[in-house]
């Protein structure tokens, strides 16, 4: 009895260093690290001090433009366009005389897109803007990879720039600032307000000589002539 008793009991031990090892090999294993940072990272949106500002207009912009400025912003452009007279088309066309050309038209034949062949007109200073800001945006499907100039000054300036080359269009009259009456404004220069038939039939002095025609003055006289 004594060597089974010690037998059950060895394998009770051995089943229970069996189990204790799987556990701990199982950990090891299996061990999930702390992440460094919970969640998923949300990026927050860039923030730009126009943002929810109204949009200046072109031709308010172009008013005070330098076109010396926009020679260096259109370095940026350098890469796929050239500007100069009889210059070679590149990954982009030539750009010289471009304002007041059609939109996708001529430059020696070369291939616009049809999003751009889509557009149609001319290109002037609020569709060159517009264009300028956002490729993309004006012309969804454009092959044209810029993505855009958002200072709208810096915008004036290559426009203003890129007129001179060739374009020489007159500049574009500002908007007069305040030309239209703000909604609610009172329609008299003054802003006095007129006056009502109420005002007028209460301010009116009665004619000399003309009876009273206030209820207690009439109270007032039968009182007098009482006594």
């Amino acid at each position: 009895m004594d060597n089974r008793t010690n037998t059950i009991a060895g394998w009770v031990l051995a089943a229970c260093g069996a189990a204790l090892g799987l556990s701990i090999a199982g950990g090891m294993l299996f061990h999930a690290e702390a992440p460094e940072k919970f969640g998923f990272p949300i990026e927050a949106a860039e923030e730009g001090g126009d943002a929810g500002a109204a949009e200046v207009p072109i031709a308010t912009l172009l008013a005070t433009a330098d076109v010396a400025k926009g020679a260096e912003v259109f370095k940026k452009c350098a890469a796929c366009h050239t500007i100069n007279q009889g210059g070679a088309n590149g990954i982009g066309p030539n750009l010289y005389a471009t304002l007041g050309e059609g939109i996708a038209e001529g430059k020696g034949g070369f291939a616009f897109s049809d999003a751009l062949k889509a557009k149609g007109g001319k290109w002037d200073f609020d569709t060159m803007s517009a264009w300028l800001t956002s490729p993309r945006k004006f012309a969804p499907g454009t092959k044209m990879t810029f993505a855009g100039i958002g200072n709208g000054q810096d915008r004036a300036n290559v426009i203003a720039y890129v007129n001179s080359m060739g374009s020489n269009l007159p500049m574009p009259t500002p908007p007069a600032a305040g030309a239209a009456a703000p909604a609610g404004a009172p329609a008299n220069p003054g802003g006095k307000a007129e006056p009502t038939t109420d005002d007028l039939s209460n301010k009116a002095a009665p004619a000399t000589g003309a009876p009273s025609i206030d209820p207690a003055a009439k109270v007032r006289g039968a009182k007098e002539d009482a006594k």
